[in-house]
């Protein structure tokens, strides 16, 4: 950290004056005078610049830890003022060390071989360039400061949208177990085998949702099995009354999708289209490619008197995308004049690689 510091400073400070040596030079030989450039870089402007890019890291150092604060700026600036003197005396006798190790006279630059004589001659010029440094320390560290008050802002924010979603996906587990048990009640008086058979497969599908409790993104693959395995649940109580139909396009699988997005939209088709008609109905679940983005599709038949519910399922699924994709995703949920439902998701296709032909054999299947 330390090396960076003096090498920001260094080039910044032999480029001015390679700068200032040309104009100089372009000055002198407009003049008449016969005067080399990269002497006169040498001799003047690289040990004076050379100078000042060794004391500019520490005068940064002292603003970093004691910055003038708006609470007593007075007070501060007084203390930069009186450190204006160990800054000429260090810059006087670095100058003067600069001299000694090149070989060349300092007479020849000034009018006193000495530090003395360094510092007087070149008093203006070191009070400008220590002002200029002192502002240019304190816009860096102001810099510094907001940087990471934004990062930190940025950081409160993700943890405070984390603890939402957990909050959200935590909603999600007790409804759709109470809404199951309710169904396993209803077949205890009357098919005990069956029911008991729905209380296995809800224990396997509850540990396949633990599998996956910390991510908020799963794959659309991932989300499929899981949703197969509650619908497996839904066929053992509604039995033939349930007809599932699936068309799942290429290079769908692999992209990630918001855990448990597609299970409280079919809950509630099964629930409020299918399960409350003596006949039964269909139940499709879409899902297609189109400019960048992957549609979801949850679609079915609606009859006989629907139950009214507390619409936690679409609430819950609008605030999750919302949470997740800020404006990138939309949902939106109709019943058209044909009593069919359909619930569409339209989200970023993040994760696409190409399916395999096996993955791919499975679409448009029907169960």
């Amino acid at each position: 950290m330390i090396a960076g510091a003096y090498l920001w400073s260094i080039s910044f400070w032999i480029s001015l004056a390679v700068l200032m040596t040309w104009q100089e030079y372009v000055i002198e030989r407009t003049a008449g005078l016969q005067i080399h450039f990269f002497q006169l870089l040498l001799a003047y402007s690289i040990r004076e610049d050379f100078t000042l890019a060794l004391l500019t890291p520490p005068i940064f150092y002292v603003v970093g830890r004691f910055a003038i604060g708006f609470d007593k700026p007075l007070r501060g600036a007084l203390a930069y003022l009186c450190g204006f003197v160990p800054f000429v005396i260090c810059y006087g006798c670095i100058r003067w060390i600069l001299a000694e190790v090149s070989k060349v006279p300092i007479s020849k630059i000034v009018p006193r071989a000495d530090v003395l004589g360094l510092v007087t001659v070149t008093l203006g010029d070191l009070t400008i360039a220590y002002i200029a440094i002192v502002i240019a320390a304190h816009a860096y560290e102001y810099f510094e400061r907001v940087r990471a008050r934004e990062f930190e802002q940025h950081e409160l924010q993700q943890a405070l949208a984390a603890s939402e979603l957990q909050a959200l996906k935590s909603q999600l587990h007790p409804h759709f177990l109470f809404n199951t048990l309710h169904g396993i009640s209803t077949l205890i008086d009357t098919d005990r085998a069956r029911a008991k058979a729905m209380v296995i497969e809800l224990s396997n599908l509850l540990r396949m949702s633990l599998q996956h409790g910390s991510s908020d993104l799963v794959t659309l693959e991932e989300e499929i099995k899981f949703l197969d395995s509650y619908l497996g649940l839904e066929k053992m109580r509604l039995g033939t009354r349930l007809e599932i139909r699936r068309s799942i396009g290429p290079g769908t699988l692999s992209v990630l999708v918001p855990q448990l997005i597609l299970q409280p939209l079919v809950e509630n088709a099964i629930l409020h289209g299918i399960a409350c008609c003596r006949e039964g109905g269909w139940l499709e679940i879409a899902a297609r490619r189109a400019d960048g983005s992957l549609q979801l599709e949850i679609r079915n038949s609606v009859g006989g008197k629907r139950h009214n519910g507390t619409g936690l399922g679409l609430k819950n699924t609008r605030a999750r995308l919302t949470y997740l994709y800020s404006n990138e995703a939309t949902f939106s949920f109709a019943v058209f004049d044909d009593h069919i439902a359909t619930a569409t998701l339209v989200l970023p296709a993040v994760g696409l690689r190409q399916q395999t032909s096996a993955q791919l054999s499975a679409t448009g299947t029907r169960v």
